[in-house]
């Protein structure tokens, strides 16, 4: 029985080789170093969970193929989930980790030196989370002769567009996200405490849907309750829920390191006027803005129409509206790309996919209710199917 279902063949990881290379030779760059975790599974397919320690693919701009860097106790992962060619496989020595003066990055250097490299144009991801200033120290000390730069997220750029494929694995994300959403509406009750909540998320979107077992997502659930829902980013506490009072919930379902986010916001008894007013404000923007959301438009486009909805009741958002999402680890599932705001003049094309994160965070309250879509030839398409309204707990 074959250990790891590999998600794609070869032949897809070889055309997203070239696709890159031809992205390098129109930056003037001759090799890339990729750390980011989602980027080294879109160019070869490793999945594991080792990028707490240094680790990346580089791929040089005539290569066959990339190469794979890493913790010698981890190059067998990417035996499993690759189908790279032993030569291209390349562990660095135990004792590097976490030494005092050594670092696993003058192996790299030592590696590219040997490949013949050594006076290469050499982009790196100058913004990716674990990309550390060590690293790039002993990179640069390693390589005196090369060039060192930002490669301008030049991978994360090249995942913009989703195959049919990928698309089809965000929308089982989507499945299993709407699932959890389900879950939370059956066992959110006032006096319950919030970790038992989230206890059931956790499990709703790992067990995830018939045919499409779901994977940890590269955020922890959000939950804010009360006046915590003024801000979007809190956690959830050992405290049970009140009797009364707003609780939102942002999660994402994962399948396949694929993902599809969405936020939903619950009110434990009647709902006062203004917040389930607020709610329709929202869905009526985030309407507007899958209106423009097809090929053609651009992505300040998008939140111009969600600003002009919500601007019709007063109201305005000063952070961006949304952004691409797609293939993600940890600590993020954006992909660090187009942005829903003022001055991105990306134009949307079909395959793209975007998370409308429609929150409105107010002094004492907020609410949000989003969408994770995918831009078709006619325009937005929902990859959830979980009720767009304020969720009343009667």
């Amino acid at each position: 029985m074959e250990i790891f279902e590999k998600l794609f063949p070869p032949a897809e990881y070889a055309r997203r080789t070239r696709a890159v290379q031809g992205r390098m030779r129109a930056a003037g760059l001759d090799l890339i170093v990729a750390q980011d975790p989602a980027n080294m599974c879109w160019l070869t397919g490793f999945d594991g969970w080792s990028f707490y320690v240094p680790q990346c693919v580089i791929l040089h701009v005539d290569a066959a193929n990339p190469v794979w860097f890493g913790r010698a106790m981890d190059a067998k992962s990417a035996r499993i989930t690759t189908d790279l060619p032993d030569a291209d496989i390349v562990p660095y020595a135990e004792r590097l980790i976490h030494h005092p003066v050594e670092h696993p990055y003058d192996a790299l250097a030592a590696l590219i030196r040997d490949r013949g490299w050594a006076r290469a144009r050499i982009g790196v991801e100058m913004d990716a989370h674990y990309y550390t200033a060590r690293c790039h120290q002993h990179l640069a000390a390693g390589l005196p002769e090369a060039t060192l730069g930002s490669n301008g997220d030049l991978v994360n750029w090249a995942r913009l567009v989703k195959s049919p494929e990928e698309v089809a694995l965000m929308r089982a994300a989507g499945e299993i996200v709407s699932a959890a959403i389900d879950r939370t509406a059956e066992v959110m009750r006032p006096g319950v405490p919030q970790q038992d909540i989230i206890a059931e998320v956790l499990h709703s979107l790992t067990r995830g849907v018939p045919g499409a077992g779901g994977d940890y997502a590269a955020i922890v659930p959000m939950m804010p309750v009360g006046e915590g829902t003024s801000t979007p980013h809190l956690t959830w506490t050992d405290k049970p829920l009140p009797t009364s009072g707003l609780a939102m919930l942002e999660i994402s379902g994962a399948r396949r390191r694929y993902h599809a986010p969405l936020t939903r916001t619950f009110h434990l008894g009647k709902p006062p006027r203004e917040l389930a007013d607020l709610a329709k404000i929202i869905v009526e923007g985030v309407d507007c803005a899958m209106e423009q959301a097809r090929p053609g438009n651009t992505a300040e486009q998008v939140e111009a129409a969600w600003q002009a909805s919500i601007a019709r009741h007063g109201l305005k958002k000063e952070s961006r509206v949304g952004y691409s999402i797609g293939l993600a680890y940890p600590p993020d599932w954006g992909e660090r790309t187009v942005s829903l705001r003022p001055g991105d003049q990306t134009e949307l094309a079909e395959g793209m996919c975007f998370h409308i994160q429609a929150g409105m965070w107010l002094a004492d309250y907020g609410a949000a209710i989003s969408e994770s879509i995918v831009v078709t030839p006619s325009g937005a398409d929902r990859l959830t199917r979980a009720p767009r309204d304020l969720i009343v707990i009667d």
